[in-house]
C-alpha cells in the first residue's frame, strides 16, 4: 500500500509530438507518446490523462513497463491511484530468471544434486506469452484470461502452455494457472486444472513434473511427485507411482533439518503386486540428533518386504546388487584426543532366489563399544589406542563377546628429501563363546613392529619444448608379527584384503579382529612422477611394487591354503592426464611364479570438448571376473546427441547392463529417449524403455536417462 500510495502522488511526466488540454484536467497526448511515473513507463500513439481521476487511457502500440513485468497491447484502460486497469490483447514479458522453472517447484530427494546441476546449465529464463485480456487488479496482483506462457525464443513456438487464466501475485511471488494444457509441437501432451509456480528461485509446494517410462517387468511406469515446502528446513514429498502390471505404488520422502537435528525418511508401500499377488514395501529412516557439540545419537533403518523388491521396482545396477541393508542405532562422542561410541546394529539380507548358493548373513553387533585414543607426547612420539568391545549374534554360527585393544607408539622422522617411521605395539584379544563353539575362553596376545621409510629425488628435463620435472620414489616397509595360533577362534566379521597397491602398506593382511598376520617381511615399491614444471600438472605416475617374505604363512582363515611363495606378486600401476583430451589408468598384478596375470585394469578417457566423451575400461580378476565397460556422449549433428553404455561380463558370458540413446536439443526444450537392459539376478535381467522432454522454465516429464 505504501508504494501505490507514493507513486499516485508521483508526479507524471509527459513527451509526445503533441500535446494539449481538451477539458479541464484532461489531457491528451498523441504521436510517439512517452508518460513516466514512479518506476512505470506508458507508451502509445494516443494517451488520454485525467488529471482530476488520476486515471490513463491509452491505445494503439500501448506498452507498459514495469519491474517485474512489460506487456503490450491495443488499448489500455489505467486507475494510478490503486494501479487496477485493463490492457486487450496484451503480449507479456516476464523479467529473467535462473534455473528452476514453472513446474519444478522443487527437486525430489532422489534427483536434487542432477537436477542442481541441470538448473546452471540452463542458465538464464524469459517467460513470455500473449493473452485476450489482461486485469490488474492492484500494484502487485493481475490476471490474463485465455494466455499462453513459454521461455522459447520470439518467433519459436515450440512448446507453450495454454492457460484459461493466469494470475501472477508479485506480492507472494507466485503465479496460478487454471486449465493448463501443455502444448508440444502443436500436439498437447499434459493437462491440469491448476497449477502454481514461484515467480522467482523460492521453494514451493505442488505437482512436480512426472517421470515415464516402461520396463518388462513391471509395464508402463508413471510417477507423480507432489512436493510439500512445510517451512525453509524441512520439507516432503509424495509420490504416487502407477506400474501397469502391478498396480498403484505410493511413496512418501520426509526431510528436517534443526539446530540439534536433521534426517531423511522414506516410506514405499504397493498394495497387493498383481504379478506376485501380496502387498510390498521398503522403508529408509535416517536421524541424527546432537545432544551436546561433541556428542551425537543417530539410527539408520533400511528395510523391504521381500528378496526381490529392489530387482522388480528399481532400474539401477547400484540399486539391484544391494545383497544387505543396514540397520543401526548409535551414540558417539568425540573429544580433543579421544572419541567414543556405542552401537547396536543388524542386517537384513536379500537372497537372490535364482542362485543355487545362498548368502550367509552377517553377524549382528549386539551391542558394539569403541574407544580411540591419540597424543603426542616426549619428542614427537605419537600415541594411538583402538579398543572395542563387541556382543556378535547370529541364528546359525557360534556367538560370542569379542574385546579387542591395539595401543601402538611411533616416531616420524621427516625432513625435505625423506621419512622414517618406526612403530611397535601390542594387539590383546579376549573371546567368550557360547556353548557351540569347542573352546569358550581363547585370548591371543602378540606385539607387532613396523618400520616405514622413503626418500624422495627430483630433477628437471625438458621433453617436446616443455619443461618437466620428474621425481624418483623409493620406498620401504619391514613389518614383524609372531605367530600365534588362531585356529580356534571364529570368524565374526573378517576377511582376507584384496592384495593391491594399499594393501602393501598395511600390517595386517586381514580386515577384522579376529586374525592378525605373522609377518617377517618387506614391502619395495618404486614411484615415478612426471609434472609440469609451469602448471604443476602431474602428467603421468608410474609405481612398481612387491612384498617379499621371509618365513612360511601359518595363520590362515577357515578353509584358505596358506601361502607357499616367498614374495607376492608383482604390482604395477600408471595413469595421468598424458594430453589435454586423454587421461589413462591402469594396474596390473603379474604372478612372477608361473608367468600369468592375476589382476588387469585399464581405464582411458577422451573428452575433447563439451558434450564429447568416449570411455573404456576393461577389468580382469583370475577365476572370477573378466568386464568391459564402453561409453560414449557424442553430438551426430549440430542437436543430436548420441550416447550408450556397454557394460559385459565374459566370465559370466552375460551383458551387465546396456544403455542406447538419443538426446535432440531444440533450442528451448530437450528431447531424451534410451533402452536399457539390465541383469538384475544371476540369471535374470530385465528390458526398459525411457523418455524424457525437457522444456526450460517448465520443468523435466520422464524419467532422466
Amino acid at each position: 500500500m505504501g508504494s501505490a500510495a507514493a507513486g499516485a502522488m508521483a508526479p507524471m511526466f509527459l513527451k509526445a509530438d503533441q500535446i494539449e488540454s481538451t477539458a479541464p484536467n484532461v489531457i491528451e497526448a498523441t504521436g510517439q507518446v512517452e508518460a513516466r511515473q514512479a518506476g512505470r513507463n506508458f507508451f502509445a500513439h494516443w494517451l488520454r490523462y485525467d488529471t482530476s481521476l488520476n486515471y490513463v487511457e491509452a491505445r494503439g502500440e500501448v506498452r507498459l513497463e514495469q519491474s517485474a513485468l512489460v506487456v503490450s497491447g491495443d488499448t489500455l484502460k489505467f486507475n494510478l491511484d490503486d494501479y487496477s486497469g485493463e490492457l486487450t490483447q496484451p503480449v507479456y514479458t516476464l523479467p529473467v530468471q535462473q534455473g528452476r522453472g514453472i513446474g519444478e517447484h522443487a527437486d525430489t530427494t532422489r534427483s536434487a544434486a542432477k537436477n542442481e546441476k541441470k538448473r546452471a546449465d540452463v542458465g538464464p529464463l524469459q517467460g513470455r506469452g500473449k493473452a485476450d485480456l489482461i486485469e490488474f487488479i492492484d500494484a502487485d496482483k493481475c490476471t490474463l484470461t485465455e494466455a499462453t506462457y513459454t521461455t522459447c525464443p520470439v518467433g519459436n513456438d515450440d512448446w507453450y502452455l495454454k492457460i484459461g487464466e493466469l494470475d501472477l501475485d508479485k506480492s507472494r511471488q507466485v503465479g496460478t494457472a487454471h486449465n493448463a494444457t501443455l502444448r508440444f509441437l502443436g500436439v498437447p501432451i499434459l493437462y491440469t486444472p491448476w497449477i502454481d509456480f514461484p515467480l522467482n528461485n523460492d521453494r514451493k509446494s505442488g505437482v512436480l513434473a512426472p517421470t515415464f517410462g516402461t520396463t518388462e517387468r513391471s509395464g508402463i511406469d508413471l510417477l507423480v511427485p507432489y512436493y510439500l515446502n512445510l517451512a525453509p528446513n524441512y520439507d516432503a514429498t509424495l509420490y504416487p507411482r502407477l506400474l501397469s502390471k502391478r498396480g498403484v505404488q505410493l511413496g512418501g520422502d520426509f526431510r528436517y533439518l534443526l539446530s540439534e537435528a536433521g534426517g531423511e525418511n522414506r516410506l514405499e508401500y504397493l498394495p497387493n503386486d498383481r504379478v506376485l499377488d501380496r502387498s510390498r514395501w521398503s522403508a529408509v529412516l535416517n536421524n541424527t540428533y546432537r545432544i551436546t557439540p561433541g556428542t551425537q545419537v543417530g539410527m539408520l533403518y533400511n528395510k523391504v518386504s521381500d528378496n526381490d523388491y529392489f530387482r522388480d521396482l528399481s532400474n539401477l545396477v547400484a540399486v539391484t546388487s544391494v545383497s544387505n541393508l543396514n540397520q543401526e542405532v548409535w551414540l558417539s562422542t568425540q573429544h580433543s584426543n579421544w572419541n567414543a561410541e556405542l552401537r547396536a546394529q543388524t542386517f537384513q539380507t536379500l537372497q537372490d532366489s535364482t542362485s543355487t548358493t545362498p548368502i550367509t548373513p552377517p553377524y549382528s553387533r549386539l551391542p558394539q563399544a569403541h574407544l580411540s585414543m591419540a597424543d603426542t607426547f616426549g619428542p614427537g612420539i605419537e600415541f594411538n589406542l583402538q579398543a572395542e568391545a563387541t556382543r556378535f549374534s547370529h541364528p546359525t554360527l557360534v556367538d560370542g563377546t569379542r574385546v579387542l585393544a591395539y595401543p601402538t607408539l611411533r616416531m616420524p622422522l621427516t625432513n625435505s628429501y625423506g621419512f622414517l617411521t618406526p612403530q611397535i605395539g601390542w594387539s590383546s584379544a579376549y573371546y567368550s563363546l557360547d556353548d557351540r563353539a569347542p573352546v569358550q575362553q581363547i585370548s591371543r596376545n602378540l606385539p607387532i613392529f613396523s618400520v616405514d621409510s622413503g626418500v624422495a629425488f627430483d630433477r628437471p628435463f625438458n621433453f617436446g619444448g616443455v619443461d618437466y620435472a620428474q621425481t624418483l620414489e623409493p620406498r620401504a616397509y619391514y613389518v614383524y608379527a609372531p605367530f600365534r595360533d588362531q585356529s580356534a577362534i571364529p570368524v565374526f566379521d573378517t576377511a582376507q584384503l584384496d592384495f593391491g597397491y594399499a594393501q602393501m602398506w598395511t600390517e595386517n593382511q586381514f580386515i577384522g579382529g579376529d586374525r592378525i598376520n605373522d609377518a617377517n617381511q618387506l614391502t619395495l615399491a618404486l614411484t615415478s612422477r612426471f609434472t609440469e614444471a609451469a602448471s604443476g600438472l602431474e602428467r603421468l605416475q608410474i609405481t612398481l611394487g612387491q612384498r617379499y617374505y621371509f618365513s612360511s604363512q601359518q595363520v590362515t582363515l577357515p578353509g584358505v591354503a596358506p601361502r607357499t611363495n616367498n614374495a607376492t606378486d608383482v604390482l604395477f600401476a600408471a595413469g595421468g592426464q598424458i594430453t589435454q583430451d586423454w587421461r589413462i589408468a591402469g594396474g596390473w598384478q603379474f604372478d612372477t611364479q608361473n608367468g600369468t596375470a592375476i589382476r588387469q585394469n585399464v581405464g582411458a578417457s577422451y573428452r575433447p570438448g563439451q558434450g564429447r566423451v568416449l570411455n573404456f575400461g576393461y577389468n580382469y580378476i583370475a577365476q572370477s571376473t573378466e568386464q568391459i565397460d564402453l561409453s560414449a556422449q557424442w553430438p551426430l549433428t549440430h542437436r543430436l546427441f548420441g550416447m550408450f553404455r556397454y557394460n559385459y561380463s565374459y566370465y559370466d558370458n552375460k551383458l551387465v547392463e546396456g544403455l542406447a540413446g538419443l538426446e535432440y536439443n531444440g533450442g528451448c526444450w530437450l528431447l531424451r529417449g534410451v533402452v536399457q537392459q539390465l541383469a538384475t539376478k544371476d540369471a535374470q535381467s530385465t528390458n526398459s524403455f525411457f523418455v524424457q522432454l525437457e522444456v526450460n522454465g517448465m520443468g523435466r516429464l520422464g524419467s532422466n536417462p
